[in-house]
């Protein structure tokens, strides 16, 4: 069987970890979409910024934005906006065809915004409405402050993918806001199956970070534990899933029509070479998740991937395992998942300063990062 089609047989949904102007206009989506089992699309400032900063897609759009005389905050939603509103058309077939449940596309909020709540959930409203497609997901960063957004917004009806998630502690208060904005949504009156959730658990970044600090330990375990800490961390966020699902607090929620926040598996192209290719897609099978992976790991998986029917539930004890000598050997994960999460908020708001700096020069305005946002 191909190895996708057995991925989304075994309960995996398959998203795109991309999206740019030339992809769209040449039926790339598309194709994607009708020969690979992709349902659903995720992007990032940094994907955007790579998209919009290279080729001539967006030029006609920019001189049109350039006429008008509009801000480089403008600007940025406009041409975003644009590509997100189709992909989300290119892909209503398969949200309607899924229930819903796929033919989602994702749009970031401003990076920028991570620590500012009622910023955010401002900027979420902006890009809701924007869009105006059924089948979007608003990205809001998992950061502390991002909490009461993430809450708010799904009370007042917008899906949400939250981003940037790290910690075991951190999914824990995330599954807290989640069915804190369900239950407001549901006092609303709010129609709870038009609300749709995913919880966007980070997996290759915690391993490129955690090998380097157990590199620095030297003790003797530590070469062992190379390249284990991402897939334990991810099989213990899914073990709280599980748990989620069978608490009373859930279920209620569920009996009046919500759906249950799917945990995605993001960043998941290998960054070391001497680990296998797909191995962030092979070890993290599991029933009603989303794996979202660039077109490079995408392609791998279809050529070689191994995919069981379940590489998750039944290795909850050796994750325990891992994480607890991680401890021993002297690595703090609590330190390490913030200091990744710190990073990812960085490098995002990074990739958004130096998109918007670039923008505005072909604009011939002023870089003013904060003008029109």
């Amino acid at each position: 069987m191909n190895p996708l089609n057995a991925l989304s047989d075994a309960g995996v949904s398959i998203w795109l970890d991309d999206l740019s102007r030339e992809r769209l206009i040449s039926g790339s989506l598309a194709e994607l979409v009708a020969r690979d089992r992709v349902v659903g699309v995720t992007t990032n400032p940094t994907i955007f910024a790579k998209a919009i900063t290279h080729g001539k897609a967006y030029d006609g759009q920019i001189r049109d934005l350039t006429a008008r005389g509009v801000g480089v905050g403008e600007a940025l939603r406009a041409l975003t906006t644009f590509d997100v509103r189709w992909a989300c058309d290119v892909l209503r077939p398969v949200y309607d065809a899924t229930g819903g449940v796929d033919g989602r596309v994702s749009i970031e909020v401003d990076p920028r915004l991570a620590h500012e709540t009622s910023a955010t959930v401002a900027e979420a409203r902006a890009l809701w409405w924007l869009v105006d497609r059924p089948n979007l997901f608003v990205k809001i960063p998992a950061a502390r402050q991002g909490l009461a957004a993430i809450a708010e917004c799904l009370a007042e009806g917008i899906s949400i993918n939250v981003t940037l998630l790290f910690s075991l502690a951190r999914y824990d208060e995330v599954v807290e806001a989640f069915l804190d904005g369900m239950e407001r949504a549901r006092a609303a009156g709010r129609e709870l199956s038009e609300i749709a959730s995913v919880a966007s658990f980070f997996v290759s970044r915690v391993d490129s970070e955690a090998d380097v600090r157990l590199d620095k330990t030297g003790a003797a375990k530590a070469a062992d534990l190379r390249g284990q800490v991402a897939i334990a961390n991810a099989r213990l966020a899914y073990r709280h899933y599980e748990r989620v699902l069978s608490s009373a607090r859930w279920k209620s929620l569920q009996q009046s029509g919500a759906r249950p926040q799917r945990l995605l598996w993001a960043s998941t192209s290998v960054k070391d070479p001497a680990y296998p290719d797909t191995r962030y897609v092979s070890d993290l099978v599991a029933p009603n998740v989303v794996n979202t992976m660039p077109e490079a790991t995408l392609r791998a998986v279809a050529d070689h991937g191994q995919v069981p029917a379940d590489s998750v539930r039944a290795h909850y004890d050796d994750a325990r395992r891992v994480l607890g000598e991680l401890h021993a050997v002297g690595v703090d994960y609590d330190d390490l998942v913030q200091s990744l999460e710190d990073d990812g908020v960085a490098k995002f708001d990074a990739s958004w300063e130096q998109l918007a700096g670039q923008l505005a020069d072909r604009l011939r305005t002023r870089p003013d990062a904060r003008e029109g946002s």
